[in-house]
């Protein structure tokens, strides 16, 4: 696994030599954003999770800003984003919200948004934002829960697999070498 995400990684001489990043080139060359280990792995992926509910095209900005604050795999947490997309975002966000529904304790059945209707575009502009301001809250509220559940369970999963396949490592050397000394 780590061999083949290391051919498909960028190294470190492609980004430098790239001039578009050139002036974040110390930035981004830290050498724990590139680092494949359990835990720059999983704090990646934990990264990647909680930013791909992140609104519009922000999510690999946002992940590619908190790797580099919390330096984690930056690759990781990028390609963890792409779990949101046309398919899944409407989901996620019917998720968000009946979480932030179950917490606030609210309890009102969903309503759907306001309809195009004869009154024009002003009026269903408006209509349209009074609709949203009621979805604030448990929206706002179930969408930073879910990303944070998702986060932790991304998280503790990549630290668990990684475990497992240490393990069966160590076991097959182990074998290797037994079978090798006798």
């Amino acid at each position: 696994m780590r061999k083949h995400l290391r051919k498909v990684l960028p190294d470190h001489e492609a980004i430098h030599s790239n001039r578009w990043l050139a002036p974040f080139g110390n930035t981004l060359l830290h050498p724990r954003l590139w680092h494949l280990n359990r835990h720059s792995a999983a704090g990646g992926v934990a990264v990647g999770l909680f930013c791909g509910l992140i609104p519009g095209p922000f999510q690999m900005l946002g992940a590619a800003i908190c790797a580099v604050v919390f330096r984690v795999n930056l690759p990781l947490s990028l390609f963890a984003t792409l779990y949101t997309n046309p398919f899944t975002i409407v989901p996620l966000y019917i998720a968000g919200y009946g979480l932030g529904e179950l917490v606030l304790g609210s309890g009102g059945a969903f309503v759907a948004p306001p309809e195009w209707g004869e009154a024009g575009l002003s009026a269903w502009v408006a209509a349209l934002a009074d609709w949203m301001v009621h979805l604030g809250k448990p929206l706002a509220l179930g969408l930073v829960l879910l990303a944070s559940l998702l986060a932790a369970t991304g998280y503790f999963a990549v630290r668990a697999a990684w475990r497992v396949y240490l393990i069966r490592a160590w076991r097959k050397r182990s074998v290797r070498r037994s079978s090798a000394a006798g």
